[in-house]
C-alpha cells in the first residue's frame, strides 16, 4: 500500500499518540507492573479522547494513534517469545494477535503439543532453552493437571506482566504504509473493540504465520514446493507446484463410565477400515495430527471449506471408532472436545537474504557466522491432500543426525528493510520449512528475532546491517547466550561476565562434575553426561559453591543456569500416554531452596537474597551493588534429587 492511499485509510493523523523508545539494552530483571499500572494500558489502547477523523466508510470505527520500537504481528509461539524477548531488552512492543487467546496452533482452540529439536524423545538432551523452557517450566508446576485454558492464561500472564509490552487482542493488521523499501506504520483493527490501531515502529515482526503483514508491505515471498533443480534437494519434487502441507483439527476424548452413544451429522464423511490401514486409532483420548486435509487448495483463502472437510473427516473418524464394531473398548468413550479452528501448517514463506534448504539441515559441514538459534525436528512432509492419499502413509520424516542452526538472515526481509519474521514463514526452502515448521523451532526463532529487533531499534540500524557488521554481531550472539538461547558450540564470553576471572570451591563435587564446570561456558550436557556441570551430594546442611576474586569486585546482578532435566519430554499434551514420560511439576534435578551470600574486604559475610520453591533453570538477581570479595551459594533444598547441580554461575557489576 502507498503513502496516499494509506492516509486515505487512516485519515488525518490522531489527537491521541503514545510514543516511547528504547532506553538501552538490559538484561537485569524487570518488575512485573502492578494492577494500576496495567490499568493505565487500557486507557492508552482505548483512550477517552478520541480523534474526530473517521475512515470512509466505517463511521463508527474509532482511530487511534499508537508508536512503539518494535511492532510484532502474530501471537503464536514466534510472536510471543519475540514480543518477550524484545521487551525484556528495553523496546516498547506492541503485540497484535487476532484471535481472543495468545498461542496459535498450541492454544485451547487448536490444542497441538509444542514439539521441536528433542524430536520427541528420539535425540533427548536437546530440548530447547530460553523462554520457551521457562513457559514450559511455569506451566508443568503452575498447572499439572494438564489443562490447555491455563496454558493460555499463562501465556496472557506472562505478556500482560512485561511493562514494556501492549497486547492487543481479536486484533487484525490489515493495511501498511511504506516509504520506499520500508514500512512507515501498519493498520491493524479490533471490531470487539470498534478501534481503528494506526502503529508506528522501528522495527516489524511478521510472526502470523500466513505472512499477512509481509503481504501488505510487498515482501518477497514463496509459496509451494520447490523443484529439485533449485536448491539441489534430494527431497524436492522434480517440477515445482503450489502445493502444501494441509491442516489439521484435533478432538479430545474420555472414558464416561458407562456406554455414550454418537450419531454422526448427516455431512459426516464415511470412513472404512481400508482408509486407516496408515492411520493407527489404538487410542481415542485425543486424535489425530492426521485429519489432514487442504494442502492442495489455498490453504488460506479456502479456509472455511477446509474446516467443512477437516469436521467431516473427524466426525467420520469418530463415527468408525464408535460404530463400525471395530473398536469395543470404546463403548464408555465419548468426545468432549472438537476443534473448530484448523491447525494449519503452511502457506506463504517470506523470502531473506539466505534460503535455509535441505543441505542446511542435514549436512555436517554447514556453519553460519549468523547462527541465532536451533531447530532438529525431522524433515517431516505430508501429502497435500492428506486424509484422501489414504493409499499413502501419511508423513515421510528423515531426521536430521545432529540439530541445526538458523542464520539470522532467515529471519528478516531480502526486500523490506525493516521488517523481521519468525515462525513457519521464515525464509526457507519447502523442504527445510517442513522441520522448521513445528513450535520449539518458532518459539527458539521468535527470540531470536525479538532480541535482534529491540538491539536494531535501539542502535538505529537494520536487521541486515546487524549481520553485517561482525563486531556487533558477536555482542548479539553472547546476549543471546545470556538469555539461554542455544547456539551449538558457541559458549559465554562476554567481557562482562566477572565470573570467568573468579576462582571456584565448593563442598564437593561428584567424579567428572567439577565446581569449575560453572564458568566453563556451555550450560547442556547429553544424557548422562557431567562435561559442563557441577554436580555435589547434598549433605545433612546442603552443598555450597564459591566465586571468589583476589580483589574486591562491585557486583550487581547474579546469574545462575540449573539443572532441570533437558533428558526428558517436558511438554504440555492431552496425550495421557505421554505422562509417564512428562514430569508435570518441578523437575526433580532443579535447586529449589538456596541462599545467596557475598564476602566484603573485611571478610564480613552478608545476606544477598533468599529463595524458596524454585522451578526455574534460568534466574537473576539484581540488587544495589556492593563490593564482593567472594560470592556463595549455599543450596539447602533440591526439587527431589540428591544432588546439587548448576550448570553456570554469572555475575555482573
Amino acid at each position: 500500500m502507498n503513502r496516499r492511499s494509506f492516509l486515505t485509510i487512516a485519515g488525518a493523523t490522531a489527537s491521541y499518540s503514545v510514543f516511547v523508545r528504547a532506553e538501552g539494552i538490559r538484561s537485569e530483571p524487570v518488575s512485573s507492573p502492578s494492577r494500576e499500572e496495567i490499568s493505565k494500558v487500557f486507557d492508552n489502547i482505548a483512550p477517552p479522547t478520541l480523534a474526530s477523523t473517521r475512515l470512509s466508510g466505517e463511521p463508527h470505527m474509532k482511530l487511534v494513534d499508537l508508536a512503539c520500537d518494535v511492532f510484532v504481528a502474530g501471537g503464536g509461539m514466534a510472536g510471543i517469545c519475540a514480543a518477550i524477548a524484545a521487551a525484556r531488552h528495553g523496546a516498547k512492543v506492541i503485540l497484535a494477535q487476532d484471535r481472543s487467546r495468545l498461542g496459535g496452533n498450541a492454544s485451547s482452540e487448536v490444542k497441538m503439543h509444542i514439539v521441536g529439536a528433542d524430536c520427541s524423545g528420539r535425540r533427548l538432551g536437546w530440548r530447547e532453552s530460553g523462554l520457551i523452557e521457562e513457559l514450559r517450566l511455569d506451566d508443568a508446576v503452575n498447572n499439572p493437571h494438564r489443562s490447555f485454558e491455563l496454558w493460555d492464561l499463562l501465556l496472557y500472564d506472562k505478556v500482560m506482566s512485561e511493562p514494556n509490552l501492549t497486547l492487543l487482542l481479536d486484533a487484525t493488521l490489515f493495511a501498511a504504509e511504506m516509504k520506499e523499501n520500508q514500512i512507515e506504520r501498519v493498520m491493524v483493527r479490533c471490531d470487539k473493540t470498534e478501534h481503528l490501531y494506526s502503529i508506528r515502529a522501528k522495527l516489524y515482526l511478521d510472526c502470523t504465520g500466513d505472512s499477512r503483514l509481509a503481504l501488505e508491505a510487498g515482501a518477497v515471498m514463496r509459496w509451494g514446493r520447490e523443484a529439485k533443480s533449485e536448491f539441489n534437494e534430494s527431497l524436492a519434487l522434480d517440477t515445482a507446484d503450489r502445493q502444501t502441507l494441509g491442516s489439521s483439527i484435533l478432538f479430545t476424548a474420555r472414558d464416561y463410565g458407562e456406554p455414550v452413544p454418537f450419531t454422526p451429522p448427516k455431512w459426516a464423511r464415511k470412513v472404512t477400515k481400508e482408509q486407516l490401514q496408515f492411520r493407527p486409532v489404538n487410542s481415542w483420548e485425543y486424535g489425530y495430527w492426521w485429519i489432514e486435509w487442504g494442502g492442495q487448495l489455498d490453504t488460506i483463502r479456502d479456509n472455511e471449506r477446509i474446516r467443512f472437510e477437516l469436521l467431516a473427516i473427524a466426525m467420520g473418524v469418530w463415527d468408525y471408532i464408535k460404530n463400525s464394531g471395530d473398536k469395543p473398548d470404546s463403548a464408555n468413550w465419548g468426545m468432549d472436545w472438537l476443534g473448530m479452528v484448523p491447525g494449519k501448517r503452511e502457506s506463504r514463506r517470506i523470502v531473506g537474504d539466505h534460503i535455509l534448504t535441505e543441505s542446511d539441515l542435514i549436512s555436517d559441514d554447514v556453519q553460519f557466522d549468523d547462527a541465532v538459534c536451533i531447530g532438529g525436528w525431522p524433515l517431516d512432509d505430508h501429502p497435500p491432500s492428506g486424509f484422501d492419499l489414504f493409499q499413502e502413509k501419511p508423513c515421510t520424516q528423515i531426521y536430521p543426525r545432529q540439530p541445526y542452526h538458523i542464520p539470522l538472515r532467515s529471519l528478516y526481509s531480502r526486500n523490506i528493510q525493516n521488517l523481521m519474521m519468525a515462525g513457519r514463514n521464515i525464509s526457507a526452502s519447502h523442504v527445510a520449512f517442513t522441520s522448521t515448521r513445528v513450535m520449539s523451532t518458532c518459539a527458539v526463532m521468535g527470540q531470536a528475532a525479538g532480541t535482534a529487533a529491540a538491539i536494531c531499534a535501539n542502535a538505529g540500524i537494520a536487521p541486515r546491517q546487524l549481520v553485517q557488521d561482525k563486531k556487533r554481531l558477536v555482542e548479539f550472539q553472547q546476549i543471546l547466550l545470556r538469555d539461554d538461547q542455544t547456539i551449538v558450540g558457541a559458549r559465554n564470553e562476554d567481557p562482562a561476565d566477572m565470573a570467568r576471572q573468579a576462582e571456584i570451591s565448593a563442598s564437593g563435587s561428584i567424579k567428572g562434575a567439577e565446581p569449575r564446570h560453572v564458568i566453563d561456558g556451555f550450560v547442556r550436557d547429553m544424557p548422562g553426561q557431567t562435561e559442563h556441570l557441577w554436580a555435589a551430594k547434598m549433605a545433612d546442611t546442603g552443598a555450597w559453591i564459591e566465586l571468589a576474586w583476589p580483589e574486591p569486585r562491585q557486583l550487581g546482578q547474579v546469574q545462575i543456569t540449573f539443572d532441570t532435566g533437558f533428558q526428558r519430554l517436558l511438554r504440555l499434551t492431552a496425550m495421557a500416554s505421554y505422562s509417564p514420560k512428562i514430569i508435570r511439576g518441578p523437575q526433580p534435578e532443579t535447586v529449589r531452596d538456596y541462599e545467596l551470600f557475598y564476602q566484603d574486604a573485611a571478610g564480613q559475610v552478608h545476606t544477598l537474597t533468599q529463595v524458596t520453591g524454585n522451578h526455574l533453570r534460568l534466574v537473576r538477581h539484581a540488587f544495589s551493588p556492593v563490593m564482593a570479595k567472594s560470592v556463595r551459594l549455599q543450596i539447602t533444598a533440591t526439587n527431589g534429587s540428591d544432588t546439587a547441580r548448576i550448570f553456570e554461575i554469572r555475575c555482573y557489576a
